[in-house]
């Protein structure tokens, strides 16, 4: 594994900390079963993208789509 400092100037201990989360969260998702179900994510759940449901047409809907100018 290869980390690279973009910007700044880390302290030794300031490196060392982010290396550690780094290979604690490596060894985390390596460590998951092949096989196990995981939890479902926020970004792709619909219930985030539509709160409420919208109305359903009626009947005649199909007659209002078009309004000639």
């Amino acid at each position: 594994m290869m980390i690279k400092v973009v910007r700044g100037n880390p302290t030794p201990e300031e490196l060392a900390a982010a290396l550690a989360v780094v290979q604690v969260r490596a060894a985390a998702v390596a460590s998951a079963e092949p096989g196990a179900a995981r939890p479902a994510d926020a970004w792709s759940d619909p219930a985030r993208v539509a709160r409420h449901r919208l109305p359903q047409p009626g009947p005649t809907s199909w007659a209002r789509t078009y309004w000639p100018g």
